[in-house]
Protein backbone atom coordinates (compact mmCIF):
# COMPACT_ATOMS: atom_id res chain seq x y z
CA UNK A 1 0.00 0.00 0.00
CA UNK A 2 3.14 2.57 0.78
CA UNK A 3 4.49 1.82 -2.46
CA UNK A 4 1.22 2.70 -4.37
CA UNK A 5 0.90 6.10 -2.21
CA UNK A 6 4.33 7.09 -2.86
CA UNK A 7 3.95 6.42 -6.88
CA UNK A 8 0.44 8.22 -6.87
CA UNK A 9 1.46 11.33 -4.37
CA UNK A 10 4.59 11.91 -6.17
CA UNK A 11 2.89 11.49 -9.42
CA UNK A 12 0.53 14.35 -8.50
CA UNK A 13 3.32 16.36 -7.34
CA UNK A 14 5.62 16.03 -10.40
CA UNK A 15 2.06 17.08 -12.69
CA UNK A 16 2.03 20.80 -10.66
CA UNK A 17 5.71 21.15 -10.52
CA UNK A 18 5.75 20.15 -14.99
CA UNK A 19 2.63 22.59 -14.84
CA UNK A 20 4.17 26.01 -13.05
CA UNK A 21 7.80 24.98 -14.89
CA UNK A 22 6.77 23.91 -18.59
CA UNK A 23 2.83 25.39 -18.83
CA UNK A 24 1.81 22.03 -19.43
CA UNK A 25 1.30 18.98 -17.64
CA UNK A 26 4.11 16.44 -18.70
CA UNK A 27 2.05 12.66 -17.86
CA UNK A 28 5.24 11.06 -19.29
CA UNK A 29 8.20 12.62 -17.19
CA UNK A 30 5.94 12.79 -14.10
CA UNK A 31 5.38 9.03 -14.41
CA UNK A 32 8.97 8.30 -14.19
CA UNK A 33 9.69 10.31 -11.78
CA UNK A 34 7.12 8.59 -9.54
CA UNK A 35 8.18 5.12 -10.62
CA UNK A 36 11.62 6.17 -9.66
CA UNK A 37 11.10 8.12 -6.23
CA UNK A 38 8.88 4.44 -5.39
CA UNK A 39 11.71 2.20 -6.55
CA UNK A 40 14.02 4.42 -4.25
CA UNK A 41 11.66 3.81 -1.58
CA UNK A 42 10.64 0.21 -1.83
CA UNK A 43 15.16 0.08 -2.02
CA UNK A 44 14.74 1.39 1.72
CA UNK A 45 13.13 -1.56 2.67
CA UNK A 46 16.02 -3.82 1.34
CA UNK A 47 18.24 -2.53 3.73
CA UNK A 48 16.25 -1.75 6.37
CA UNK A 49 14.34 -4.97 7.24
CA UNK A 50 16.66 -7.18 5.37
CA UNK A 51 16.04 -10.05 8.04
CA UNK A 52 11.96 -9.53 7.21
CA UNK A 53 12.67 -9.90 3.74
CA UNK A 54 14.87 -13.14 4.26
CA UNK A 55 11.83 -14.49 5.41
CA UNK A 56 9.93 -13.97 1.89
CA UNK A 57 12.05 -16.31 0.27
CA UNK A 58 12.05 -19.57 0.09
CA UNK A 59 14.38 -21.92 2.08
CA UNK A 60 16.10 -23.35 -1.30
CA UNK A 61 17.15 -19.81 -1.92
CA UNK A 62 20.61 -19.25 -0.94
CA UNK A 63 22.59 -15.97 0.08
CA UNK A 64 19.29 -14.46 0.94
CA UNK A 65 21.19 -11.61 2.84
CA UNK A 66 22.98 -11.13 -0.61
CA UNK A 67 19.69 -11.24 -2.75
CA UNK A 68 17.93 -8.63 -0.62
CA UNK A 69 20.39 -6.05 -0.66
CA UNK A 70 21.11 -7.08 -4.70
CA UNK A 71 17.62 -6.61 -5.30
CA UNK A 72 17.66 -3.31 -3.48
CA UNK A 73 20.89 -2.27 -5.91
CA UNK A 74 18.63 -3.33 -8.50
CA UNK A 75 16.06 -1.14 -7.66
CA UNK A 76 17.93 1.94 -7.56
CA UNK A 77 19.93 1.11 -10.69
CA UNK A 78 16.25 1.24 -12.44
CA UNK A 79 15.29 4.38 -10.83
CA UNK A 80 18.70 5.48 -12.26
CA UNK A 81 18.21 3.93 -15.90
CA UNK A 82 14.54 5.41 -16.15
CA UNK A 83 16.12 8.83 -17.24
CA UNK A 84 19.08 7.88 -19.48
CA UNK A 85 17.87 8.11 -22.73
CA UNK A 86 19.84 5.31 -24.30
CA UNK A 87 19.12 2.68 -21.52
CA UNK A 88 15.51 3.98 -20.74
CA UNK A 89 13.75 1.51 -22.92
CA UNK A 90 16.31 -1.97 -21.83
CA UNK A 91 15.52 -0.46 -18.17
CA UNK A 92 12.01 -0.77 -18.31
CA UNK A 93 11.72 -4.10 -20.17
CA UNK A 94 14.11 -5.07 -17.08
CA UNK A 95 12.07 -4.20 -14.42
CA UNK A 96 8.76 -4.97 -16.03
CA UNK A 97 10.49 -8.61 -15.77
CA UNK A 98 12.37 -7.51 -12.28
CA UNK A 99 8.23 -7.44 -11.09
CA UNK A 100 7.30 -10.46 -12.57
CA UNK A 101 10.11 -12.38 -10.87
CA UNK A 102 9.65 -11.21 -7.62
CA UNK A 103 6.02 -11.63 -7.54
CA UNK A 104 6.51 -15.43 -6.66
CA UNK A 105 8.48 -14.08 -3.44
CA UNK A 106 5.26 -12.11 -2.56
CA UNK A 107 3.22 -15.10 -2.98
CA UNK A 108 5.35 -17.31 -0.96
CA UNK A 109 5.25 -14.68 1.87
CA UNK A 110 1.38 -14.20 1.68
CA UNK A 111 1.22 -18.07 2.16
CA UNK A 112 3.63 -17.66 5.39
CA UNK A 113 2.26 -14.95 6.66
CA UNK A 114 5.14 -12.83 6.54
CA UNK A 115 5.32 -9.31 8.44
CA UNK A 116 8.82 -8.17 6.76
CA UNK A 117 8.75 -5.16 8.83
CA UNK A 118 8.61 -7.13 12.08
CA UNK A 119 10.58 -10.30 10.93
CA UNK A 120 7.64 -12.09 12.02
CA UNK A 121 4.97 -15.11 10.56
CA UNK A 122 1.88 -13.01 12.07
CA UNK A 123 1.35 -10.61 8.55
CA UNK A 124 -2.09 -10.37 6.70
CA UNK A 125 -1.48 -13.90 4.91
CA UNK A 126 -3.23 -14.72 1.97
CA UNK A 127 -5.99 -11.77 1.79
CA UNK A 128 -2.57 -9.88 0.70
CA UNK A 129 -2.43 -11.33 -2.44
CA UNK A 130 -6.03 -9.93 -3.46
CA UNK A 131 -3.64 -6.23 -3.22
CA UNK A 132 -0.88 -7.17 -4.16
CA UNK A 133 -1.24 -9.25 -7.63
CA UNK A 134 -2.95 -6.35 -9.24
CA UNK A 135 -0.37 -3.91 -7.49
CA UNK A 136 2.39 -5.69 -9.56
CA UNK A 137 0.22 -5.25 -12.70
CA UNK A 138 -0.74 -1.40 -11.88
CA UNK A 139 3.60 -1.21 -11.70
CA UNK A 140 3.87 -3.58 -14.92
CA UNK A 141 1.66 -1.24 -16.84
CA UNK A 142 3.42 1.85 -15.29
CA UNK A 143 6.52 1.19 -16.73
CA UNK A 144 5.65 0.15 -19.74
CA UNK A 145 3.66 3.56 -20.87
CA UNK A 146 6.05 5.85 -19.21
CA UNK A 147 9.27 4.41 -20.21
CA UNK A 148 8.17 2.21 -23.20
CA UNK A 149 5.58 3.10 -24.95
CA UNK A 150 5.43 6.81 -24.38
CA UNK A 151 3.88 7.83 -27.34
CA UNK A 152 0.41 6.93 -26.04
CA UNK A 153 -0.02 9.78 -23.72
CA UNK A 154 1.47 12.35 -26.20
CA UNK A 155 -1.39 11.02 -28.59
Amino acid sequence: MKPLIVLFSVFALSLMITRVLHQTYDIVLSGRIALAVMLIFTSIAHFFFTEGMEMMLPSFIPYKTQVIYMTGVIEIIAAIGLFIRPYRELTAWLLIAFFILILPANIFAAIKQVDYQNATYDGPGLRYLWFRIPLQIVFILWTYFTAIKIDWFLK
